[in-house]
């Protein structure tokens, strides 16, 4: 399994970088803010300690905590690995509105964060006045963007602390996912089941379709709590044979349990597919 928080990645079904050779996969809303991905291929399960480490850490982008300010480091002088250029890509498509207008990292007074990636102290400086001159946070990304790349095409790398990969590092610590890889090395580690509750909201953990991510809207979530009202709201109007069917299908959860269930036909349908492959290849004629 391998835990994904604070947003979703690019191409969920391909990994973050994609290129993972891994078919059977269960997206869960972890309950507050995470993501959980189930890895439930035969291959998959049957990696080594090491192995898994080498899966989790390909993926991991994002290193440190509160205390680390720069969390990314690409060190492309000599350009950048086509997955990590893949994600800054698909970042792109949304970053205007996800971090430029909804975060608004380069907002009144709320640029320093950005402006702290900023090795060269000369170029920081430069960027400050733009930034104090700027009439909102896309004018302000886009004279930041036109600086940096000014100054690191005009100055020698040996002389500059500034990465030539700055505006990619940028756009990658503020909008990919931070991984928990530890769930990922790990075989003992616990693990949320799907449909467990959330210890401290109570949501439902659910699984949801990676294709409608965007719809899909954690604080819609039921609770125990609204799910036992839906099931008494649905019986207060019910005919008496209606009343007989399955309690989830009178819940909201109903959407979340099909898609768990078309999860497993599907992991079903693979594993007797290997299981005929093999008892063929065993054949002797």
């Amino acid at each position: 399994m391998l835990a994904l928080h604070d947003g979703g990645g690019p191409d969920p079904e391909r990994g973050p970088q994609g290129g993972l050779p891994f078919q059977n996969i269960l997206w869960v809303y972890s309950g507050r803010r995470g993501i959980h991905c189930w890895v439930c291929d035969p291959a998959a399960r049957k990696l080594s300690g090491q192995a898994r480490s080498a899966v989790a850490e390909s993926l991991q982008l994002v290193t440190g905590g509160d205390s680390v300010i720069r969390k990314v480091n690409l060190k492309g002088e000599i350009g950048i690995h086509p997955s990590v250029e893949r994600a800054v890509n698909f970042i792109k498509k949304s970053f205007q509105k996800l971090c430029l207008e909804d975060q608004d990292i380069l907002g009144n007074g709320k640029w320093s964060k950005v402006l702290d990636l900023i090795g060269d102290t000369d170029l920081k400086e430069d960027l400050e006045a733009a930034m104090q001159k700027g009439a909102n946070g896309i004018q302000r990304w886009n004279d930041l963007r036109v600086k940096v790349q000014d100054y690191v095409s005009s100055r020698d790398w040996k002389k500059r602390k500034t990465s030539k990969a700055i505006l990619q590092e940028i756009m990658l610590q503020f909008a990919y996912p931070r991984l928990d890889i530890a769930v990922s090395k790990g075989m003992n580690h616990l693990l949320k089941a799907p449909f467990c509750v959330h210890p401290k909201t109570g949501r439902i953990c659910v699984p949801f379709n990676a294709d409608d991510v965007e719809k899909f809207n954690p604080e819609d979530v039921p609770t125990v709590s609204v799910l036992l009202d839906e099931i008494d709201k649905f019986s207060s109007t019910a005919t008496e044979e209606q009343k007989k069917i399955k309690d989830y299908k009178k819940t909201s959860l109903k959407e979340s349990i099909n898609i768990f269930e078309d999860f497993l036909s599907g992991l079903s349908a693979s594993w007797k597919g290997e299981l005929i492959a093999k008892s063929d290849a065993a054949m002797e004629f």
